[in-house]
């Protein structure tokens, strides 16, 4: 079975161990709030040239999780 957010990583040494999107510096807690500011796909990736639509999906996945276990 592959991993279900294989996109998102951390890495102790970067941006403080945070979960970041493909190893960028770019937390997913930050993308997650981007998708609500900017709800128009085509502007987003304008903001964010880097983020792939897959990328905003398992971000958005791990924050609802995350939410579920408060």
């Amino acid at each position: 079975m592959a991993r279900r957010f294989y996109r998102i990583t951390s890495d102790p040494v970067r941006m403080n161990g945070q979960p970041c999107i493909r190893g960028m510096r770019l937390t997913a807690r930050r993308a997650v709030p981007a998708v609500a500011l900017y709800p128009d796909r085509d502007q987003l990736k304008h903001e964010y040239p880097e983020l792939e639509d897959e990328d905003i999906r398992q971000a958005q996945h791990g924050a609802s999780r995350t939410a579920r276990r408060i």
